[in-house]
């Protein structure tokens, strides 16, 4: 079964001050996948949370919904396809708030006396003060604090993540809040596999400047890098329907999907990935191929692995490939060639 490499970018762009983050990682076939966002229960109560904007389900916004517990924050989740789901450890009162931007926060009181599952909803409006739709103008970075950026920028081009990081440093000192240092410095985190700094910053960018996609896409990223795919759904289709054109995005949401089980979208999303990429990225092939196979389209993987080994006869998944065709052929699943 073939491993899946750490965080990497196989080029950096620089567009409007922006690095273009992409993400190689090679699906495993069949593995073992979490059966659901909540974890195991056993005898503990659950608590399944709906987000709603009126009478529709909130799906595209990234809301962080948080547990408190005798007013001490207990736990918190971002929504993934506007749900959320709490496993308690224990039983009793509890409050849950709701965040997102370009809405007021809710919070709600629920008593849980028994070991039961519960749903819940929570409806949200929107709010019209500027600040809260992120239309405020965005700040200016200062001359000095550019100047620490564009350095940063070549030296992580350049793959030399200390002297970037040193140049970010500089200009988080001049300008601590402002969205392109924070993403940055969360890109540097990721490429030092270090994703739980990454989201720290990369969540504050998302907050500053909802309307950047590539913070929601690097964000969506750091939680693929642990493998918490629930998590990472939201702000990778927040990124998606900021900048429809991203295949390493659709490519990473496609991944987020598949480990979720939720194969008819991954196979969209993957689907989305190759037609982007116009078939530069290898990798997008063998995910097509996983979810394919997935929805029970077993001829469609095998044209896909077929096409893949044509096309990538040397690629490192060449072998995964042929193993997943033999897989199939000997299975029954497909015609023999």
């Amino acid at each position: 079964m073939q491993e899946t490499p750490p965080f990497a970018f196989s080029r950096l762009q620089i567009l409007n001050g922006f690095l273009g983050l992409f993400v190689f990682a090679a699906p495993c076939f069949c593995q073992d996948r979490p059966a659901d966002q909540g974890g195991f229960r056993g005898n503990r109560a659950e608590v399944a949370i709906t987000i709603k904007e009126g009478s529709s389900q909130l799906i595209g916004p990234l809301i962080t919904v948080k547990l408190y517990y005798r007013g001490a924050l207990s736990e918190q989740k971002a929504t993934s396809m506007g749900r959320v789901v709490f496993i308690l450890n224990q039983l009793g009162d509890y409050t849950f708030t709701a965040d997102a931007v370009g809405f007021r926060t809710v919070q709600k009181e629920i008593s849980i006396p028994v070991a039961v599952e519960v749903e819940e909803e929570i409806v949200l409006q929107r709010d019209s003060a500027p600040e809260a739709l992120g239309i405020a103008a965005r700040p200016i970075l200062a001359p000095k604090a550019k100047e620490a950026m564009d350095k940063a920028l070549k030296f992580l081009s350049d793959n030399k993540l200390d002297e970037a990081e040193k140049f970010l440093d500089q200009a988080a000192g001049l300008a601590p809040n402002h969205p392109d240092v924070l993403y940055l410095q969360g890109v540097v985190s990721l490429r030092r596999n270090q994703p739980e700094k990454a989201q720290a910053v990369l969540e504050k960018a998302t907050q500053i400047d909802p309307k950047n996609a590539h913070p929601f896409s690097a964000l969506g990223m750091a939680f693929v890098n642990e493998s918490r795919y629930d998590l990472a759904i939201a702000p990778l289709q927040q990124s998606v329907q900021l900048e429809p054109n991203s295949w390493d995005t659709h490519y990473t949401l496609a991944k987020a999907f598949y480990h979720q089980e939720q194969f008819d979208d991954a196979l969209k999303e993957s689907q989305l990935a190759l037609a982007q990429s116009h078939g530069t990225e290898p990798a997008i092939e063998l995910l097509l191929a996983q979810t394919q196979t997935a929805v029970g389209k077993y001829e469609d993987s095998a044209e896909t692995l077929r096409n893949f080994l044509k096309n990538h006869p040397k690629d490192k998944g060449a072998a995964t490939a042929r193993r997943w065709l033999d897989r199939l052929a000997a299975d029954g699943k497909i015609r023999k060639q």
